[in-house]
């Protein structure tokens, strides 16, 4: 299994540019089959869990071309295929997108319990409300997986075809939303969703949609109006937003290592909570609105503010267009090297803070509250150690803490990483990291 050897304190140096955003790539890939045209999406991050969705694509029937230059062509006509298939599907929890695009295609679809960061339990009831609301019907069946394993198959069937209706979240769920949308998009008449994401990865793939053909209202707001069609258009190019959960990565890394950095590709406008909230932390950020450009610079007193009365801060993730859920862990690696005490309040999944316990053994001032809330108290001197990624945005954070700390570190499980961060290490070699992908 490959691992990273990361040689810490160092500081690192110049500009690195923010890829496309992981969450709009994943929702837009299994859009391109609603379509049955052709699709051209740019900006497409070269990422594992994008791979595993093309993967899947290319096995129900669409015709798929590599990722070259972040540019990707998807012809859906051809697909024929209703069940997704099952280990490939029991590894990504974007897989569940496909299940809109195929029940509107196919009038059914066949799909296990998708799989993804184990961060949690992560509930799929609101997708199911969606299925019903428009008309499907849903049963269960068994299936054994390639190791003899039983697993729980759903099938959502409508034979008839989707029928648009008044749908009311059960919650703001994201993937919800998104299955949501791109159902609606091939359904008869006009849905209108209420409770709806609104994150920017939501908006892209409603523009997607736009550019084939759809009207839809209300795009950036909770309450979402969208007008079914039943002939899509070909789309010649969409382009996928940049990755902010990356870029809020790369300000915590600046700030960890003491670098001089500059990130470029940047929306500035997606940022303003995630800015606000490292600024809490006492870290600085130049923002070139015009450029598209963010400065972290160098030699920082990392000093947390405290609330009004001297009270210790608490940072917390917030639907949209609150702080992103994402970005806890690497808010949490950098609240350890700024003097002060704080909290992380992760509020949506039970199992996002246990990656703690690897920084505490780095030399890290950690009280894990339970699993929602850590109080941290820094700066922390960190120290070398092995360790391993537990989930994406663990994994970065544990990279980040490597980086920052005395010695060399190894980490494992770096797929983990690979799903999410492009090419990571050849980016940061070319900052001044010294890191090394042994297999």
């Amino acid at each position: 299994m490959a691992f990273f050897k990361v040689e810490g304190k160092r500081r690192l140096s110049g500009e690195i540019r923010v890829a496309g955003n992981k969450n709009e790539a994943l929702p837009l890939v299994a859009a391109t089959l609603v379509t049955g045209k052709r699709s051209i999406l740019t900006n497409v991050p070269a990422i594992g869990d994008v791979e595993g969705m093309l993967t899947i694509a290319r096995a129900v029937g669409a015709d798929v071309s590599k990722i070259e230059n972040n540019r990707l062509e998807i012809n859906s006509f051809n697909v024929i295929s209703s069940s997704l298939p099952l280990e490939l599907s029991r590894k990504i929890r974007g897989s569940i997108l496909f299940a809109s695009a195929l029940l509107v295609r196919l009038g059914e679809v066949r799909f296990p319990q998708p799989g993804g960061d184990r961060i949690g339990r992560r509930r799929i009831d609101t997708h199911f409300l969606v299925f019903e609301k428009l008309g499907a019907t849903i049963s269960t069946e068994r299936k054994l997986s390639d190791d003899g394993e039983d697993c729980l198959t759903y099938v959502i069937s409508a034979p008839n075809g989707l029928v648009g209706a008044d749908i009311y979240l059960d919650e703001a769920s994201v993937t919800g939303t998104e299955n949501a949308i791109i159902a609606a998009a091939g359904a008869r008449g006009t849905t209108k969703i209420t409770n709806a994401a609104c994150e920017p990865h939501v908006q892209g793939l409603c523009h997607y949609l736009e550019l084939a053909g759809v009207k839809i209202e209300g795009i950036g707001s909770n309450i979402l109006t969208i007008h079914g069609v039943e002939e899509f258009s070909e789309v010649e190019e969409h382009q996928i937003g940049c990755d902010y959960i990356e870029a809020g990565s790369f300000i915590s890394l600046a700030a960890c290592t003491n670098s001089d950095l500059t990130i470029t590709h940047v929306e500035t406008d997606v940022m303003r909570m995630v800015l606000f909230q490292f600024e809490r932390l006492g870290i600085k950020c130049y923002v070139d609105r015009e450029h598209n450009r963010i400065h972290i610079p160098d030699n920082q007193p990392l000093v947390m503010r405290q609330d009004l009365g001297g009270a210790i801060p608490r940072i917390e993730d917030a639907p949209w267009p609150g702080f992103p859920a994402d970005l806890m862990s690497i808010m949490l690696i950098a609240a350890t090297q700024s003097r002060g005490t704080c909290m992380i309040h992760q509020k949506m999944f039970e199992s996002r803070l246990f990656f703690t316990d690897q920084l505490m053994n780095m030399g890290a001032q950690i009280i894990l509250c339970d699993p929602h809330r850590a109080v941290i108290v820094g700066p922390a001197k960190l120290f070398s150690a092995r360790i391993s990624s537990p989930d994406i945005r663990a994994g970065m954070a544990l990279l980040i803490a490597a980086l920052s700390a005395d010695g060399e570190s190894r980490i494992h499980n770096i797929d983990q990483i690979d799903r999410g961060y492009e090419r990571i290490d050849e980016r940061l070699k070319a900052l001044g990291a010294n890191i090394v992908r042994c297999e």
